[in-house]
């Protein structure tokens, strides 16, 4: 997850762009807005960019902390993202809410804090994209715990007791994905030829 902040800290400012002062002001907590109406505001501003960037945007929070606000989005697509994809996809937000307050006016009264980041394992499985990305991982629903075999417009297909049971869209509940542990023995590390021919480099 990228960080970046607006007013009295803003790290990775463009030159040029909106002047930032020194907090010199005593503004002990955040102003009060409507934080529904600001959220929304975000959204439209937000929620282009990431799709253009070719991702999914998965939330946008907006909460208070202390004497600044918190923008949190949370992006995801089906192939993952890396640290890198997430630094290009602050960066590009942020110039976005730049602009956007440039052109239409202030979208946050007062400091606000930018951070992008993916959806964790515990986020729970609420669409069919989700589901799909999470194909062969143990999740929690319905009562139920199986493995994800494989999603179809109608539903998805779980392993459940060694057989597939496929449970519609319209009768899931948000699903958890299930933390496993493998036993050291049966871990695959994936290294093991590179590290016996270290080995056996230099001997005769």
């Amino acid at each position: 997850m990228t960080q970046r902040g607006r007013a009295g800290a803003r790290p990775g400012g463009r030159p040029g762009g909106r002047r930032t002062q020194p907090e010199t002001r005593s503004t002990p907590v955040a102003p009060r807005i409507d934080l529904t109406a600001a959220r929304a505001r975000l959204r439209e501003v937000v929620e282009p960019v990431i799709t253009k960037a070719g991702y999914d945007l998965e939330d946008l929070t907006l909460t208070r902390a202390g004497r600044r606000f918190v923008v949190r989005v949370l992006i995801d697509t089906d192939g993952g993202i890396s640290l890198d994809d997430v630094a290009t996809v602050s960066r590009e937000v942020s110039e976005a809410l730049d602009s956007a307050e440039e052109q239409g006016g202030e979208l946050l009264a007062g400091e606000y804090q930018l951070e992008v980041g993916s959806p964790g394992v515990d986020r729970p499985l609420t669409e069919p994209r989700h589901w799909r990305r999470n194909t062969g991982r143990l999740v929690a629903v319905n009562g139920l715990t199986g493995r994800v075999l494989s999603t179809a417009d109608s539903g998805v297909t779980l392993e459940v007791d060694g057989a597939p049971r496929e449970v519609p869209w319209a009768d899931l509940g948000p699903g958890r994905v299930q933390i496993e542990f493998k036993r050291m023995d049966e871990a695959d590390f994936g290294d093991e030829d590179e590290d016996d021919d270290d080995e056996g480099e230099g001997e005769e």
